[in-house]
């Protein structure tokens, strides 16, 4: 393989890369706005798949965010790779962030006051059996439901008019060096 590492990262550097880019935030964000804009499909169906897996990713059943994306997007006829990279908006940074949000909107929900999260509601959800988090995440997943549905409507139309545009200056292009192709084989053959 040409650009092949010499040595294989370790399970601590790939680790590490997962959490804190290499190079720096700024390239990552550009490289999966990149693969979403070249994916193939129609822009509807891109920003679909790319929607359903930030909504996904809001909520707190981590570990199955890629699942639910998979199934919901085969059942909305949504891009799948694009909800695959749509979930990347659910990480270890964001999370809490994610959790205390749907937390608290959840509670404002269902109490009608708003009540703040536990100070270590990402160990207590990860640490404490599944009886003991029903009170967690009952408020978390009323709260889910609004913010995934407001972030991912943000995202549909966001990335729809981003595809949209790219898909047409492409098409541009192509036809552009399609006349310049066949202007030139006519001039040669006269």
């Amino acid at each position: 393989m040409l650009f092949k590492r010499r040595e294989r990262p370790g399970h601590w550097d790939r680790f590490r890369l997962w959490l804190w880019p290499r190079v720096s935030w700024r390239r990552s964000v550009l490289y999966y706005a990149k693969r979403i804009l070249r994916l193939k499909g129609t822009p509807h169906a891109i920003a679909l798949g790319t929607g359903v897996g930030v909504f996904c990713s809001i909520t707190p059943f981590v570990g199955f965010h890629l699942l639910m994306t998979l199934a919901l997007a085969w059942v909305l006829g949504a891009n799948l790779i694009a909800g695959a990279i749509g979930t990347v908006i659910g990480n270890p940074i964001t999370f809490p962030l994610i959790w205390a949000s749907t937390y608290e909107i959840g509670h404002l929900i269902l109490e009608g006051a708003s009540g703040s999260a536990p100070a270590r509601l990402g160990h207590e959800l990860t640490h404490k059996s599944f009886t003991q988090i029903i009170p967690l995440l009952k408020p978390m997943l009323v709260g889910a439901l609004p913010l995934g549905l407001l972030l991912a409507a943000l995202t549909y139309i966001i990335i729809y008019k981003a595809v949209s545009a790219y898909q047409a200056a492409r098409r541009r292009r192509l036809e552009e060096r399609s006349a310049l192709g066949r202007i030139a084989e006519s001039g040669q053959k006269t």
